[in-house]
């Protein structure tokens, strides 16, 4: 086993958990569903916060692929993967908290959800960008994810922010849109996305041209 596979297998473990989290407060409230109004704003927020981890163990493994093992990257990486966790417990109800409609859950729990998810980003963004720091073309790179954070908080941020259900259903349901052509152009076009860097996966070495 290699550092990084190492790294990654601790990583994948904390963000699998919070992937484990989501699916249980799904399956709760499908379960639950005759006694406890589901709504569309819970589950549209979970398929984001999936989609979101998803996209986001996936640029770990891209980019931190060649990046020296330390003890700090560990630290840095399990900061990453608890903030995850923590935004991924507060999406759905405990059942202590006797909720009989997800809507009022979501309500008091939308905002401080989608900021950690912007917190995760940053957090990622900033290990990232260390672990490049004086590759060749260091600027381009740094330039591709500033363009990318940009775009992501421009359709997060509304979506944490306000009160209006459309402005939440158009700007998630916007990124959750985008996850979709990402995840069928990297299947149908791999080449393509490997040349192209997109919103949620930042540029590597190899797609630079840096070492």
């Amino acid at each position: 086993m290699s550092a990084f596979e190492f790294f990654f297998s601790f990583y994948g473990l904390v963000l699998g958990l919070s992937v484990a989290v989501l699916a249980t407060g799904a399956a709760r409230a499908f379960k639950h569903r005759k006694t406890v109004r589901v709504g569309w704003k819970t589950p549209l927020l979970a398929i984001f916060a999936a989609f979101d981890i998803a996209t986001f163990w996936d640029a770990a493994w891209t980019n931190l692929g060649k990046a020296p093992y330390s003890y700090g990257m560990l630290l840095a990486g399990l900061v990453v993967a608890i903030v995850y966790f923590i935004a991924a417990n507060l999406i759905f109800p405990e059942p202590e908290d006797q909720a009989t409609s997800l809507d009022s859950h979501f309500e008091a729990n939308k905002k401080p959800v989608l900021l950690l998810l912007i917190l995760a980003n940053i957090l990622m963004v900033a290990l990232c960008l260390t672990m490049l720091a004086g590759k060749p073309n260091f600027g381009l790179i740094a330039s591709i994810y500033a363009v990318n954070f940009l775009l992501y908080v421009v359709l997060v941020v509304p979506a944490a922010l306000s009160k209006r259900a459309w402005v939440f259903a158009t700007t998630i349901g916007l990124h959750i849109a985008l996850y979709l052509v990402l995840a069928v152009l990297s299947v149908t076009s791999p080449q393509l996305m490997a040349a192209v860097p997109t919103m949620d996966t930042p540029a590597t070495p190899a797609s630079t041209g840096a070492d």
